[in-house]
């Protein structure tokens, strides 16, 4: 069975550290880009089951990520979490609006996370 590769993508260092150390510990390949930059250059050259993101990055924002991570043919099943410290009810609308699977807002419970990758790597898309 195949080990499904999760990108994770972040510009702050403490927070790549433990979402790496979370999803290898729960027995999943994992990527890590620092910023939007980084992300869409490994996006274009690997094929990701799921991408964790943070909207809010110095030079390509999260939803700049997902749009052209969506028309990117051969990442049509790939899942997007976006998890950010904006909340309000217009980014988290943006945030699907763009392509995300789901929005977790910042802080968020470890625990919750592994169980929604969990849900959404299990379930089929259907876009």
């Amino acid at each position: 069975m195949k080990v499904p590769h999760i990108l994770i993508v972040d510009d702050e260092p403490n927070i790549v550290m433990s979402l790496e150390f979370l999803m290898r510990k729960n027995g999943y390949q994992v990527g890590i880009a620092r910023n939007g930059t980084e992300a869409l250059a490994a996006i274009a050259q690997t094929c990701y089951d799921l991408v964790l993101l943070d909207v809010m990055m110095p030079d390509v924002d999260g939803y700049q990520v997902c749009r052209e991570l969506r028309e990117l043919p051969g990442n049509e099943n790939t899942r997007v979490i976006f998890l950010s410290a904006k909340s309000r009810e217009a980014d988290v609308q943006k945030g699907y609006e763009v392509g995300a699977d789901l929005y977790i807002s910042k802080p968020f419970s470890t625990r919750q996370l592994v169980e929604k990758v969990r849900e959404l790597l299990a379930h089929p898309v259907s876009r």
